[in-house]
């Protein structure tokens, strides 16, 4: 009878390097158990020296905060779009249009950049989806929320031809 060795199974994703590093962690802590023991008793008492407890390395200086870039890229200022508009949803999971432009007006960007679908179908429904722009030079930064987009996203885009950023029907920003 032959001896068949059992097949290779190597295993990937998150679990596998999950596994990896948990061994490799518990090794060094059983390494390091037996490093805990009281010290060898010295000759002399003036024979013993200080061990000085390592200085903390220096911190390095905190990240930028996110802010607006005026006159700035959409590039530049999508990290600040996507703040403001997390932020919204934060407050209000169900927010509206308004709700969007309201706060990034707050936050610092111009209305008369911006564009916003309707809240509704045309049958008087709640929209399953809006989107709301604003303008930045030759390119677009848009926002999208609501169940058919999976929640909330956002883009950078080129202006479209007519010179906007949303395609089709927008409603008017007028408050």
């Amino acid at each position: 009878m032959r001896h068949m060795t059992p097949p290779v199974v190597r295993r990937t994703g998150p679990f596998a390097v999950s596994a990896v590093v948990f061994a490799a962690s518990a090794a060094v802590a059983l390494g390091l158990a037996g490093c805990t023991g009281a010290p060898a008793p010295s000759a002399s008492p003036a024979a013993s020296t200080a061990v000085a407890a390592p200085s903390p390395a220096p911190s390095a200086s905190a990240p930028a905060a996110i802010a607006l870039v005026p006159g700035g890229t959409a590039e530049q200022n999508l990290p600040y779009f996507d703040q403001v508009n997390h932020a919204t949803l934060a407050a209000n999971p169900n927010a509206q249009g308004r709700d969007f432009i309201d706060a990034l007006v707050a936050a610092g960007f111009q209305k008369s950049d911006m564009q916003v679908t309707v809240d509704t179908t045309t049958i008087g429904l709640k929209a399953n989806s809006i989107q709301f722009s604003v303008r930045m030079g030759d390119t677009c930064l848009i926002g999208q929320n609501g169940a058919d987009a999976g929640g909330y996203w956002s883009e950078v885009v080129p202006v479209l031809s007519t010179g906007t950023c949303l395609v089709g029907q927008t409603r008017a920003i007028d408050w």
